[in-house]
């Protein structure tokens, strides 16, 4: 592990902190492939559920956009799609405690999450299209799956910003908690999940996940060579260009 992120084991629960507040946690290299390895080692050290967070004002922001073009994303086990296999591929329960700003990935990886409880300070963006991009993570098929099919669609495609209540509301996330008692209340959750039985609670897990797996991989794979297209395309070099110009 590195500085930018914090691994916490206790009473069978994985924390998993990310650590760039300075940069509302934008994933690098560093926490993709650091979550990735959290998530795919789980099992194997005794861990029974997994808690994402973020320090700072942030959940997570998305990829580092400095980042962006690095060749070393041309690896399929590293950054985005490294981390996305984990994710699709972890056999126990993932909750999330947003306690802050989610945009891009830090939206995505929600329906993903078995929970995920919200601060009443956390914001929600899509800006996929609006950089010139598309969606990620199978959000095409999770988003209307989890929020209902005109909602994700707003949400989506006009890439406005959604209030922590709305979020609750439209089935994001499962609960708003007040932004000190986020965290704890994530992790007594898991806590009271991981003193389930193992096996029952993996076999549970895979079973209330099998009706989702393979449509929701299948749109991973739709997004990823659409996102090929699109991404280094003129619309997205000009949203970047405008990004950094600010």
């Amino acid at each position: 592990m590195t500085d930018s992120l914090i691994v916490d084991d206790a009473n069978g629960v994985r924390l998993v902190t990310w650590n760039r507040p300075d940069a509302l946690n934008a994933m690098n290299l560093d926490l993709w492939d650091g979550t990735r390895d959290a998530l795919n080692s789980a099992r194997t050290d005794g861990i029974s559920c997994v808690v994402l967070t973020g320090k700072g004002r942030a959940f997570n922001v998305g990829q580092d956009l400095g980042e962006m073009t690095d060749p070393r994303h041309a690896d399929e086990t590293r950054g985005f799609r490294g981390l996305m296999s984990a994710i699709a591929g972890i056999e126990v329960p993932l909750l999330a405690a947003v306690n802050g700003l989610a945009v891009g990935f830090g939206v995505t990886v929600l329906p993903w999450c078995e929970i995920a409880l919200a601060s009443t300070q956390a914001r929600f963006r899509t800006p996929f299209v609006g950089l010139g991009v598309t969606t990620e993570a199978g959000s095409s098929v999770t988003l209307p799956a989890v929020m209902g099919a005109q909602a994700a669609a707003h949400f989506v495609l006009t890439g406005e910003w959604l209030s922590a209540e709305d979020a609750h509301a439209s089935g994001l996330v499962w609960r708003l908690v007040a932004p000190d008692s986020l965290v704890p209340q994530t992790m007594a959750i898991a806590e009271k999940i991981a003193a389930q039985p193992p096996n029952a609670l993996r076999t549970t897990t895979k079973l209330m996940r099998a009706g989702r797996t393979a449509s929701w991989n299948d749109a991973i794979e739709r997004e990823n060579a659409q996102f090929a297209h699109l991404a280094g395309g003129p619309e997205n070099m000009a949203a970047i260009e405008a990004f950094f110009s600010k």
